[in-house]
């Protein structure tokens, strides 16, 4: 078992404090956006292992450090021995390198609306972008790997979001209520088709506008929302931080979705959706892939993304953990690359054993858990190699990331 130094991102969308407080660390007054556990070959784990064993030793929160050895990416880790790391099964079903991605993620500001493809999509996108020569840094290059990307959020403080398509009518009222004299053609639309052909002509429609007045259009929308508050407030705040996007509109066609401490959303391919405010755990395949529908300056491939969003009304679909009797809560999701789990552990209980032939990451995320012999406290982390004994005891919150081989 190793203890993991890990990369925070300072995305412009993060927060300045939220990770900072779990970690108990001053803020630097940067944006720190999303603390990435794992083997992604952007920003790996560094661990650091005593030279011909297993077991690494380490005494600082958020930092490896060791009694010999040195700091080694979990990517190098892993390629030098992938069964030894992930195990024969894991390697055999995702191939030499770990499948999942675990993020602390802090949201000060919306994040891009977005979807991601699923496997099929993402092989055909890589594949053609490749024939291409589109570089892999290209701004406009939208697939980075041939994999899906689904993902899990579960909130550690309230958290917002917005996650999948409201059905038409809904999104009609909702755009209707502003008054704004140049978005009744989208609340026409709504009301005048069935639900696929309503939820694509207007998507693509806020899109495709032009430029100067769609910004003119969100202008008054968000002044709107603004003076109706309310169930429109959100984007009020949304345009606040985006001002003339149209992403701003395109909003308002999603499920608005506010989620309690220990509530998670997951999030399938080809659904559209933005994180907006709140600390969460997050976990995903190992993924870039990601096409975006607005709120962001950044490129936005609207006839590819036209063929990935599906254009169906869906329920969020708030999830819940499950418990076991080994106190084990387990959030189900339909995805074999990751699979997560929370353990609360109480004073004085035995120790629970979470030995498994599969990679693991364990994240404290409240009070001070022991993981073996490693003393953890909120932020940090371990990896734990396929098949290593590993015992947690102690009191506070530990998060379980591994995968379903």
């Amino acid at each position: 078992m190793d203890r993991l130094s890990n990369t925070v991102r300072p995305y412009a969308w993060g927060s300045t404090t939220a990770i900072p407080e779990l970690l108990g660390i001053a803020p630097t007054g940067e944006p720190q956006a999303e603390m990435w556990m794992g083997a992604h070959p952007g920003a790996p784990s560094l661990l650091t292992r005593t030279t011909g064993t297993a077991t690494g030793t380490g005494t600082a929160t958020g930092t490896a450090t060791g009694e010999a050895g040195s700091q080694q990416p979990l990517t190098d880790v892993i390629a030098a021995d992938p069964e030894r790391e992930l195990g024969r099964a894991t390697v055999e079903k995702f191939g030499p390198r770990l499948p999942f991605l675990l993020k602390l993620l802090a949201a000060g500001a919306p994040l891009s609306l977005q979807v991601h493809p699923d496997r099929a999509q993402a092989e055909r996108g890589y594949e053609d972008e490749e024939r291409r020569s589109v570089p892999i840094d290209a701004p406009h290059r939208t697939y980075k790997d041939a994999n899906h990307k689904p993902e899990l959020i579960c909130a550690l403080t309230p958290f917002a979001g917005l996650c999948g398509f409201r059905p038409p009518t809904e999104a009609a009222e909702v755009i209707a209520a502003l008054g704004v004299d140049a978005l009744k053609p989208y609340v026409d639309l709504l009301g005048a088709h069935p639900e696929e052909a309503a939820l694509r002509e207007v998507l693509t429609a806020i899109l495709g506008a032009d430029p100067a007045e769609m910004a003119e259009t969100v202008h008054l929308a968000a002044a709107a929302a603004e003076r109706l508050g309310g169930a429109h407030a959100p984007y009020a705040r949304i345009a606040h931080h985006f001002p003339g996007d149209p992403g701003v509109i395109a909003a308002m066609l999603l499920n608005y979705v506010e989620l309690q401490p220990g509530e998670a959303l997951f999030l399938g391919a080809g659904v559209p959706h933005a994180y907006l405010d709140g600390l969460g755990v997050e976990i995903m395949a190992n993924s870039d892939n990601v096409l975006r529908c607005g709120l962001t300056p950044k490129h936005i491939d609207i006839p590819e993304l036209l063929r990935i969003v599906r254009f169906e009304a869906t329920e969020p679909g708030v999830l819940r953990p499950e418990a076991s009797p080994s106190g084990e809560e387990l959030y189900e999701t339909p995805v074999d690359e990751f699979r997560l789990s929370r353990f609360d552990l109480s004073p004085g209980a035995a120790p629970v054993d979470l030995t498994r032939d599969t990679p693991q990451i364990l994240l404290c995320t409240g009070g001070a858990p022991k993981a073996g012999e490693f003393s953890l406290t909120p932020g940090a982390s371990v990896f734990v190699p396929s098949g290593e004994k590993v015992e947690v005891s102690g009191t506070g919150t530990l998060f379980r990331a591994t995968v379903v081989a």
